[in-house]
């Protein structure tokens, strides 16, 4: 049973996957996430069905258009894998709970974010706020309505500590140090894990932001390019939700 589970969930994962790629490409563009459907970018050549099977598509079509043949982006079946292998490591530390699918929507949310933010330095209010409705709605049902309350306080706060730090940032820098959707961003956070782990997943984010931010500006040094803090955001929080640690756990390490 256990193993249909995985595997459903994988399945899950990847099918999921497929369509967030579509949502990360197309909605930051302002484009429609179902007209037109999916098609190859060089020849227009709309996807059959077969086609549009996540994975093994690629593999079975050898990684090419099957009508102009030329060559597919590894990272389309590779977002799926890593959706469908989040998916299943989610079931694995949740089980089948509400906490289950508030981790679910939580990691679909991340990876459009992290596509949408990387390509083209927009997350969008749209994902943000269907997410957290979802949320809200898992948090509920988790824990009625006094903790929803205190969830949206949470949420509050982190929004407000990073506004706080982007008005800093903003000053400190002389320019626009961060998005307006990273802040809305930690709205959600703030909500999902209480605004203590919002703010560790600020300085988790950045301690793993600095150094592929250093190499990255070291191996293309133009002084205007912009590195989007959300894709580091979206690791941070995904550590902290898939290893389950809370504020207790941080305190208890300080206090080793």
């Amino acid at each position: 049973m256990e193993l249909y589970y995985i595997i459903t969930f994988f399945l899950f994962g990847i099918t999921l996957g497929s369509f967030y790629n579509v949502v990360g490409y197309r909605l930051p563009k302002g484009e429609s996430i179902i007209s037109p459907p999916s098609h190859c970018t060089n020849c227009n050549h709309q996807l059959t069905a077969i086609e549009l099977i996540p994975i093994f598509s690629y593999i079975f079509q050898g990684g090419k258009c099957k009508n102009c043949k030329i060559k597919i982006s590894l990272f389309y079946p590779f977002f799926e894998f890593v959706t469908g292998l989040l998916f299943v490591i989610a079931y694995l530390v949740f089980g089948l709970s509400i906490e289950l699918f508030i981790a679910l929507t939580f990691i679909s949310m991340t990876l459009i974010i992290f596509l949408s933010d990387y390509l083209y330095y927009i997350i969008s209010d749209e994902v943000l706020i269907v997410s957290s409705v979802l949320l809200m709605i898992g948090i509920f049902l988790l824990k009625d309505i006094d903790g929803l309350l205190v969830a949206l306080f949470n949420g509050a706060v982190a929004f407000g500590i990073m506004y706080l730090i982007k008005q800093l940032g903003d000053f400190l820098f002389k320019k626009e140090s961060m998005g307006g959707g990273d802040i809305k961003l930690l709205f959600i956070f703030g909500l999902v894990f209480g605004w203590e782990m919002a703010l560790i997943a600020i300085f988790l984010a950045s301690f793993i932001g600095l150094p592929i931010s250093i190499f990255m500006l070291a191996t293309n040094p133009n002084k205007d390019r912009i590195i989007p803090f959300g894709p580091f955001l979206c690791s941070a929080a995904l550590i902290i939700l898939l290893l389950k640690i809370d504020i207790n756990v941080i305190i208890n390490l300080l206090m080793m």
